[in-house]
């Protein structure tokens, strides 16, 4: 650090310092200055010029420092001088002190996060250059977050300072002017019949309705600004056009369908998307027979002979297609057309926020206009760049399902619930199953106590659980593939037959042309969706995979509640998606289900908890299943019997 940031440093402790040592933020109270106020009247009528510069001069101290105590300033800037001089005094003193708060933040902290976090900040200065105006003007005028707060962000972006003082400004006035004549109001109470005067009264009623006032302002001018350039169109094809025909297309397209409004459903491959056809219909398939085999292997545990399990891998891998065939017509465009939803097969991208071109796979073009669009895209299995990995023809959770020759030597890539279910399926069926993770235990989203559980198993079935072992190249030597790992700081070296990559998910983005509407994907590969589902504009949505935070099936179909419901009936009211209760469950054996908060999220959101665990060894019905290994464990406040969070 060098000096002259080490000498601002120090002027702005010691007079935070010499704030707190003479109890300023308690001269700075409703009270204080109301037993005060006749005596200071009486001064600042002798002393209009002195006392209004005297007084904005602290309050750009306040402001400037984030120190305690400018909402009451505020009131008592129009207790003392009125309306007018009021005012302009606040609105002036604000705009100053928030200005030097935000030169302060940038000259301390943004050369330090540019040299750290350098992509992260440049995509943050583009945003800014693009919408930085109108969000700190949306800030100011409804404060999601504290006005000092604002002052410390904005510094740490490219935003110009006249630009920020200037919309600082003017988005501030109006709120500036609601509490400005609060006070005045104050000011005047001599007695109790003073409180329930018709300006009081007023005064007050315009405090409590102008955050109302502000958001629908606020709202009427996104909608003009995010529209800007853009022509709606006179009429429309379809009340709502749903692109993507997994779980969260499915349910956005029947909730559209079941309130008999016009809806389309485009889908370039097939119906039913990941859940039925590479996710959870022939994952659950393949791990029942894996549960079989292992049953059969130790049947002596139920009074029975074991048996060495024999069986061919194809009519395995047969059956679950016959499951994925069973399932399907549930999914299919013949049962939904009977719903009323129009099935196209084919591939759509964005002309306008209205608009899609749609690309049939017969090869046809079209556009479709609707009221509102949902994107449910989903996703797929990402590949990381490896070097030799592609070389390998990696297995994915995509294309597994069209292996008909089981591999004697597995290599998993990936700890998570999708790696960890597919690994213990795979050993239980025969195969000897290296298991790879670069962290330090699987399943790194439960709870340590879940993970040693589920380690242990997978050891006892055969699994070689390499954990904190970063795949660093693939090669082919002498005829056989080999993986070279980093691990503590040594290279292992790891032969196999075929390698299954389950390394997280990427969203289905490519070919929407985005781009032309304004949506930048996040680093995740999701689109940015609002609490309402919404995809930048009031209009268009997402759901499913391709929105995040969330993989699963039942997630899905929970955004494509919000995103349907809105998209069809937003503009009387609109519902925020709730993910306070999200259950999740890992196939492994032990099974792992969990919803609520976990003990390791509890620790870092600093929730106060206690466990209340029950160990399954001593349950009737594990015991006589022989599965007396486990346990249920829930999250409680303290002395309360509210649940926080449940594992079992």
């Amino acid at each position: 650090m060098n000096r002259s940031k080490l000498l601002l440093i120090l002027i702005i402790a010691a007079i935070v310092g010499i704030f707190l040592g003479f109890d300023g933020h308690k001269l700075l109270t409703l009270e204080n200055l109301q037993s005060h106020q006749e005596s200071l009247g009486q001064w600042i009528d002798q002393n209009l010029v002195l006392a209004v510069g005297g007084y904005a001069a602290i309050y750009i101290v306040v402001t400037a420092l984030s120190l305690p105590g400018a909402t009451i300033m505020t009131l008592a800037g129009g207790a003392f001088f009125g309306n007018l001089y009021g005012l302009a005094a606040v609105s002036m003193a604000s705009t100053v002190g928030a200005s030097l708060a935000f030169l302060v933040a940038r000259f301390l902290m943004r050369d330090t996060l540019r040299r750290r976090y350098a992509e992260t900040v440049a995509k943050m200065d583009r945003g800014i250059e693009k919408d930085g105006a109108f969000y700190l003007a949306t800030l100011r005028l409804l404060p999601v977050f504290p006005f000092f707060l604002i002052n410390l962000a904005m510094g740490l972006t490219a935003m110009k300072l006249r630009t920020y003082a200037l919309v600082s400004w003017v988005a501030m006035l109006p709120g500036t002017f609601v509490y400005v004549n609060a006070g005045t109001q104050l000011g005047q109470i001599q007695s109790t019949g003073d409180i329930v005067s018709a300006d009081l009264l007023l005064s007050f009623a315009l405090l409590g309705l102008f955050p109302l006032i502000a958001k629908f302002v606020v709202g009427f001018f996104r909608r003009r600004k995010v529209y800007a350039g853009w022509q709606k169109p006179e009429h429309f094809d379809y009340n709502l056009l749903v692109i993507g025909g997994g779980s969260a297309g499915l349910v956005s397209a029947y909730i559209a369908a079941a309130v008999k409004a016009k809806v389309a459903l485009i889908e370039k491959h097939k119906m039913g998307g990941d859940c039925l056809n590479t996710g959870c219909v022939p994952s659950k398939a393949l791990i029942r027979s894996a549960k079989a085999a292992d049953t059969l292997r130790h049947a002596n545990r139920y009074g029975l002979e074991s048996v060495p399990v024999k069986g061919s891998f194809k009519t395995i891998m047969n059956r679950v297609k016959d499951v994925i065939a069973k399932v399907e017509p549930h999914d299919s465009p013949e049962r939904y057309r009977k719903l009323g939803v129009d099935c196209i097969a084919g591939e759509a991208s964005f002309v306008s926020p209205w608009e899609l071109e749609v690309r049939h796979n017969d090869g046809r073009t079209e556009r479709l206009t609707a009221r509102s669009i949902v994107v449910a895209t989903g996703g797929k299995p990402a590949v990381p760049p490896i070097p030799g990995l592609k070389d390998m023809q990696p297995l994915t959770s995509d294309n597994l399902w069209e292996l008909q020759d089981q591999p004697e030597r597995l290599l998993v890539l990936g700890g998570g619930p999708i790696g960890s279910e597919l690994a213990h399926a795979f050993a239980r069926l025969g195969s000897k199953v290296t298991q790879v993770e670069m962290g330090e235990r699987l399943l790194a989203k439960e709870d340590e106590d879940v993970s040693e559980l589920v380690l242990k198993q997978f050891q006892a079935d055969g699994v070689d659980v390499r954990l904190k072992h970063s795949a660093a190249e693939f090669r082919i030597e002498e005829g056989e593939k080999v993986a070279y790992c980093e691990h503590e700081g040594e290279r292992v070296r790891i032969a196999f037959d075929q390698v299954l990559v389950a390394v997280g998910r990427a969203a289905n983005t490519a070919g929407l042309n985005l781009d032309r509407i304004g949506v930048d994907t996040l680093p995740n590969g999701t689109v940015p969706v609002e609490e309402d589902m919404s995809l930048r504009y009031p209009n268009v949505f997402a759901c499913g995979d391709v929105a995040g935070p969330y993989q699963f099936t039942h997630a899905a179909a929970h955004q494509a509640w919000y995103a349907a419901v809105n998209g069809l009936f937003g503009q009387f009211k609109r519902f925020k998606v709730d993910y306070r209760v999200m259950p999740w469950v890992t196939f492994t054996s032990p099974e792992v289900a969990r919803v609520g908060l976990s003990e390791a999220e509890a620790k870092a959101q600093g929730v106060a908890y206690e466990v209340t665990r029950y160990g399954l060894d001593d349950l009737d019905r594990a015991i006589a299943e022989s599965e007396d290994h486990g346990f249920i464990k829930v999250l409680t406040p303290p002395g309360k019997d509210k649940i926080l969070g449940a594992v079992v």
